[in-house]
């Protein structure tokens, strides 16, 4: 697994899909829909945002439940995006370029979850929670072999 979220591809993707939309949205016509123009940038810095908060998080659990709000915010990013070609602020080959990179992202992410899912590891929270309660283990084992080791002796005269 990667150690920071800057390795994961499917937050190297979003990015790219993050500087394709504001290149898209400074175009004259789809900068003048402010409201629009506002949303589907919100939209896709949302997906980068949430598969890099998620991650930071340190379980499994949490990540998840990240990268589902990511993968809702890429399906508004491809709303956003039919409303911005259906208004012909961008052109066909814009739109498609676009919607294939959220559809690939979204694909990456469903991809990720599967995987979290059945993973059987959950997470750095969980790694540090079990590696102290193997110590607390471990010393409980260790004193009681020397409590037995004592009585064993002390029960051989």
């Amino acid at each position: 697994m990667s150690k920071t979220f800057e390795e994961l591809p499917v937050w190297q993707k979003s990015r790219e899909l993050v500087k394709n939309i504001y290149s898209l949205t400074m175009v004259t016509a789809f900068n003048r829909d402010y409201g629009l123009a506002d949303q589907v940038r919100r939209a896709c810095t949302s997906i980068m945002s949430n598969i890099a908060e998620g991650f930071e998080r340190g379980s499994n659990i949490e990540f998840i439940q990240f990268l589902y709000i990511a993968k809702g915010s890429a399906g508004e990013t491809r709303t956003q995006l039919y409303i911005a070609h259906d208004l012909n602020y961008i052109s066909d080959p814009e739109f498609e370029t676009a919607y294939a990179l959220c559809k690939d992202i979204s694909g990456q992410i469903s991809g990720l979850i599967d995987y979290l899912k059945g993973s059987r590891l959950k997470g750095d929270k969980f790694r540090k929670h079990y590696k102290s309660m193997q110590d607390e283990v471990n010393e409980f084992l260790e004193e009681f072999n020397n409590q037995d080791s004592k009585f064993n002796k002390s029960s051989q005269y």
